[in-house]
């Protein structure tokens, strides 16, 4: 068994940061951590703050990019990490990288996220011109894969978005529709056309959405939607967000088109909680989860439609699949440790061929 590693685990740390979750897992994998935490102590909202922060990932420069460069290069000289793993990290400097590297220092990407998709998300600048600087990214989607090495990648790994089992779990046993207030359940973001799905579900079909999220959706309701299916008290994390699973009938995903992706996050999170699976067909999906068994799909809003109005009455059949699926997702490895172990064996043999090729 290889000796556990030393990692200096630079990402956004708060509460409900997935990255925080990947952090657990490599804690309860028995590597040793140094963790920095991105923006602790360091106002990340209103007008100056959105600007530092946007000219930092498209110019690389200002106080944000100063500050994260200058942390990451202290506590590696002071803690010699084997590993700097960046999670959600778009500040690093391409020389920063280097500076690692010569210091032995392996350097990990992970991105959940898409740079080379159609969404076009306007803070990949900076990070674009360190693709080639890493000595290892871990991306989410095939095309990525092809994507990252035509962008000289030195290594790339594919592994799949992952649920958090210290946070994702079942509810009590005996648990029922008695305990469960919301209907068709959402939530999450409002990507893509997610609010004109949801508004068409509740308005034109009469079926009892509830949607959760941030404050952001009343900028895609309408005044009439928002009032009726929206659940004004911001997102719903940890608890909140697992109870919120527990409460819902019918838990919806929904793939993010405009970020390419193949299966959704929150696919895997809801089945880990125990909840009934509605999710948008795709190969992704389709791989992980056995159709009307362990999951139910669908492509269109019509079809939708058929199958809440066929389970939502069925609580029964909501349970068993439910269950199958919570089943599936805890056997085939659908939780952090067994992605982010992926990870750690790829690190440990990228080190391995580095120290053969070293004279």
């Amino acid at each position: 068994m290889a000796a556990p590693l030393k990692i200096l685990y630079v990402g956004p740390l708060d509460e409900g940061s997935t990255a925080l979750h990947r952090l657990w897992a490599l804690e309860r994998a028995g590597q040793q951590i140094i963790p920095y935490d991105l923006f602790k102590g360091v106002k990340v909202s209103g007008k100056l703050a959105n600007l530092n922060f946007r000219i930092g990932t498209t110019m690389g420069t200002g106080p944000m990019v100063w500050r994260i460069n200058r942390e990451v290069l202290r506590l590696a000289r002071e803690h010699k990490p084997d590993v700097m793993w960046g999670d959600k990290l778009l500040h690093i400097l391409p020389k920063t990288l280097d500076a690692l590297r010569a210091m032995g220092i392996l350097t990990v990407n992970y991105s959940i996220d898409n740079p080379f998709g159609p969404r076009r998300d306007p803070d990949w600048g900076l990070y674009m011109k360190c693709i080639s600087h890493y000595d290892l990214h871990v991306v989410q989607r095939d095309q990525n894969v092809i994507d990252y090495k035509a962008s000289g990648a030195r290594d790339v790994l594919k592994i799949q978005t992952a649920y958090e089992p210290t946070l994702h779990f079942p509810p009590p046993a005996g648990w029922s529709d008695n305990d469960r207030d919301r209907g068709v359940s959402f939530i999450g973001t409002p990507y893509d056309e997610r609010p004109a799905f949801l508004t068409a579900l509740w308005k034109q079909y009469g079926l009892p959405v509830v949607v959760s999220g941030g404050m952001i959706w009343k900028d895609y309701f309408t005044a009439e939607a928002a009032a009726a299916i929206y659940c004004g008290r911001g997102p719903l994390f940890a608890r909140e967000y697992r109870e919120g699973i527990w409460r819902s009938k019918i838990n919806l995903s929904f793939l993010t088109h405009s970020n390419q992706d193949e299966f959704a996050h929150k696919s895997f999170e809801i089945a880990a909680c125990g909840g009934f699976l509605l999710v948008e067909r795709s190969a992704g999906h389709l791989q992980r989860f056995k159709e009307d068994e362990e999951a139910v799909f669908f492509s269109d809003i019509e079809e939708c439609v058929e199958k809440i109005r066929r389970y939502l009455p069925d609580e029964a059949a909501r349970s068993r699949i439910a269950a199958a699926g919570c089943a599936r997702a805890e056997r085939d490895g659908y939780h952090n440790d067994r992605q982010v172990s992926r990870i750690v064996e790829r690190v440990q043999q990228i080190r391995t061929q580095m120290k053969e090729r070293a004279p």
